[in-house]
């Protein structure tokens, strides 16, 4: 018996610590998708309480024939589309994604211009070499200022690289939890993470390149 069927068997005779296990693993994942389809947190959070309730409820009806999570994530999809539908605030993801190709991803200033005499295109300010985690870049100070850039990002972007890089999901299954082609899932996470390396180096600094003579 694979370790899901034994926490199936536990959640359907009642066991509260499996329940109580299952709610932990996955309600930071569930919130992340849950704001993707309503328009503030508090509302995402009374989505995925709702979520839960309905697991309670369908676990005797689940027969097995895909994943756990993913069946998690159908209920889930399933209760913010009908709450964002009765307040009138569902975006399809689809849309969602569009609308965040927001304008380019580094800004321009920081490249030499097109018809530069002798590097055009180049940096003109580069990015300053990080810390090793053992001189700080893991520090607490360094996971604050990552973990701002990802509030600040947009919904759907604030999801991929939550799903991708803090909750260590593969592409497949963030693009089958947010109904997202492959294409855009790879713009998503590209653009989240270009927007947090951009805030690394605002923390960092930046420095001037020498430019090589000749």
């Amino acid at each position: 018996m694979t370790d899901e069927e034994q926490l199936l068997v536990a959640l359907r005779r009642g066991d509260e610590q499996a329940f109580a296990t299952l709610i932990d693993a996955y309600s930071p994942a569930l919130l992340r998708v849950a704001v993707t389809y309503v328009r503030t947190r508090d509302v995402a959070e009374e989505v995925v309480q709702e979520t839960w309730l309905g697991v309670i409820r369908g676990l005797d009806r689940f027969e097995g024939r895909g994943s756990l999570r993913s069946w998690l994530f159908t209920i889930l999809r399933n209760t913010a589309i009908s709450r964002g539908e009765r307040e009138r605030r569902s975006v399809p993801m689809s849309a969602l994604a569009l609308e965040e190709d927001d304008g380019p991803l580094l800004d321009p200033e920081r490249f030499l211009p097109p018809n530069h005499a002798r590097y055009p295109g180049h940096w003109a300010m580069a990015p300053t070499a990080w810390p090793v985690p053992e001189e700080g870049l893991l520090a607490g100070e360094t996971r604050d200022v990552i973990a701002s850039a990802i509030r600040e990002l947009p919904p759907t972007q604030r999801a991929v690289i939550g799903l991708r890089d803090v909750e260590g999901w593969s592409s497949e299954e963030v693009c089958d939890a947010l109904e997202l082609s492959e294409g855009n899932q790879r713009v998503l996470i590209h653009r989240a993470r270009t927007k947090v390396r951009a805030a690394l180096e605002r923390y960092f600094g930046t420095v001037e390149p020498t430019l090589a003579e000749g």
